[in-house]
Formats: structure tokens, sequence, C-alpha cells
């Protein structure tokens, strides 16, 4: 991973924008939706700037200050790059390329745009509203993460690919069996090369509690999994893998 993605919070604060015409306009109307503060080169309380014109020398200039610079058509004086953006409030996607293609990030967005439904946002304040009646529906923290897994899933009643997904969430909390069943699921990894995992595998390592596993399975594939999700060695599958879904992953004959 060549950068960590995050989401800086910027209403209010000062950020430094410099060049003119069509991309300085189009970085204004960007900073200007995050409630940014636009200030000149010589705003010294700035910490983040960008440089629309890719100008090295006042990058350089900025750099030596100790702000943090995105320089237009320049990556080698990047300090952070912009994405390209789905936006869904609060729901936010974010598709970068470390300034490899701004065209391929773009052509990303737009087939996520065509995914994802125009109230996907409705969706995240519902759930946010709804905090305390799931923390009252699931008490343990386990059940409480599978039965939202369950409902978020391909299919489930608050699927978030689902148009009216947000208007289901009274009918989804008042529903039973929404959580998903204990159960052991085996993986048989053709690969050892993270890019090769099947669908199915990419989205069980996203779902599972907890993964069992022969110390030759390499991490860049354990990375695929979720971040809380246990990670244990094992010479074999568990008797009694646990609540929720685990896994039993094992690389195929002859792949180191």
């Amino acid at each position: 991973m060549h950068s960590l993605p995050v989401f800086l919070r910027l209403t209010g604060r000062p950020v430094i924008l410099t060049g003119e015409g069509e991309a300085a306009d189009a970085k204004r109307r960007l900073l200007e939706r995050a409630g940014a503060q636009i200030v000149g080169e010589e705003d010294s309380a700035a910490r983040i700037a960008i440089v629309s014109d890719g100008d090295a020398a006042t990058a350089e200039r900025l750099r030596a200050r100790g702000v943090l610079v995105n320089a237009t058509d320049n990556p080698d004086l990047c300090d952070f790059t912009l994405p390209a953006i789905v936006d869904r409030d609060p729901v936010l996607i974010a598709i970068g390329t470390g300034g490899a293609s701004a065209g391929l990030a773009k052509a990303l967005r737009q087939r996520l745009e065509a995914m994802l439904p125009a109230r996907l946002g409705k969706l995240a304040d519902g759930l946010l509203a709804a905090r305390g009646a799931i923390r009252a529906r699931w008490a343990d923290a386990g059940a409480r993460r599978r039965g939202i897994d369950a409902g978020l899933a391909p299919g489930g009643m608050i699927d978030p690919l689902r148009a009216d997904a947000a208007d289901a969430l009274g009918a989804w909390l008042a529903a039973e069996g929404q959580a998903v069943a204990a159960r052991l699921v085996s993986i048989r990894l053709s690969s050892d090369d993270p890019d090769e995992l099947t669908l199915r595998a990419a989205r069980l390592l996203g779902e599972a509690d907890r993964i069992y596993h022969p110390p030759s399975v390499p991490a860049l594939i354990l990375d695929r999994a979720r971040a809380d999700a246990a990670r244990i060695v094992a010479d074999g599958p568990p008797d009694h893998p646990g609540e929720g879904l685990s896994l039993w992953v094992t690389l195929g004959e002859g792949i180191a």
C-alpha cells in the first residue's frame, strides 16, 4: 500500500491554493465543498496546500515550511494525492491511483456512481440514528456485528445496493433470525497472489470473524481480511471454531 487513505475535516481550516485557470477553479470548488478556508501562500497558519499548476518551485518552497503539498501532475512533489470521489453524504468513497492515472480513477468513479443508489447516505444516517436500538437488539458486540453484517449482505434487508434500504431499517430491526449462524468454511487458494483471489474467497475474507491457517499462507492474503478478524495459526481445521463465521484457509499443492 503506497499511501494511507484518510479523510480530513477541513471545515474552517486554512488551505493554501495557488495557480490559476480551470485546474485552480476545480480545486477551489472541491475545497469549498469540504468547508475549507482558502488562503494564499503567505498564510503561515495553513498546513495543507494545493499547487494547482504543479509549479515545482512553489511546491518545494511550501514543503520547506512543513506544509503538506499536492502538486498537480507532479507526483514526485506530492505529499498527498486527491482521489476521485463518489459523494453520497455522509458516505464518501475515494478512489486513488497514487498519481498514476487520474483517468483510471475517474472511470472507476463513474462505474461506482452508476451502481450506488442516490439514497445511500440516507441509509448511513438511519443506521446512526438507530445506534441505540441496534445495541439494545444485540447487546453482545459479536452478535451485533454479525447481525449488521447479515442485514447489509447481498440480498439482506438493508443491502446498501437496494434503493429502498433506508426504508427497510425498521423492519430489519424488528425481524428475527438476522444473525449469521456459527459456521466453518474451507478455502483452498490456487495462488499466493492476493490479486488472484476468487470473488467468493475475497467476500468470505471480508466477512469472517476469525481465520485459521497454516504458516504457509502469506500475510498478503490475510491482509484482505477484516482488520479486527482473528488470525490463528493452526495445523488443521478446528473442531470448535467459535461463534460467527470462521475460515480454514490453505494453499494448493505446489505453492510455497
